[in-house]
């Protein structure tokens, strides 16, 4: 009976875990899609989508060393975002979206519409014949202190305007907040 007790218990708190986890994530992506699709139009039939999303999480890479090495801030928790960083990441952002799209946040939905994969959106790119598109690309996520998240945010064009920066994100009593933008590029 002790030892079936102890097993339930365990079991409940990793699904607690993976469930907060999975809420945090939609919690960051909520706040970038509210900050990157705030100028974009509403897509309805025939209107053209300028500002897509990429359906995979990205991996973070050596470039989030060079981040933390430029950053005082980061430098206190290098140890701690190190082992976070991987290039093995074979998540997607399907599970984010439900949560954040269920029964609210319409009006941000109707803006972002639908993820899409790499060939996707290179079909649509090359429909529209022009060089307007551009694919938003987010990493996983990488949560430190228990109220920090570090992010990267790319956008991918077919041309050679490129351009994105890493997002210090800080969670608030009302959710998650923007603090800094870090490392910001351009090609």
């Amino acid at each position: 009976m002790n030892f079936c007790f102890k097993l339930v218990t365990a079991l409940l708190f990793c699904f607690c875990i993976s469930n907060a986890q999975e809420n945090q994530d939609a919690g960051v992506l909520k706040v970038l899609f509210s900050k990157y699709y705030q100028n974009e139009k509403v897509i309805v039939k025939n209107r053209m989508q300028y500002l897509n999303f990429y359906c995979q999480k990205a991996a973070n890479n050596e470039e989030t060393f060079e981040v933390i090495n430029k950053n005082v801030f980061l430098k206190k928790y290098a140890i701690e975002i190190k082992k976070q960083v991987s290039n093995l990441v074979s998540e997607d952002w399907s599970k984010e979206m439900n949560i954040i799209f269920t029964n609210q946040n319409q009006y941000l939905k109707s803006k972002v519409n639908n993820c899409l994969s790499l060939e996707e959106y290179q079909k649509i790119a090359l429909k529209a014949e022009e060089n307007n598109q551009r694919l938003m690309i987010v990493s996983k996520p990488i949560f430190f202190a228990e109220k920090f998240c570090l992010v990267k945010v790319a956008f991918y064009r077919n041309i050679e305007h490129n351009n994105g920066c890493f997002l210090l994100l800080e969670k608030t009593n009302i959710g998650w907040a923007i603090k800094e933008l870090l490392n910001e590029w351009a090609t």
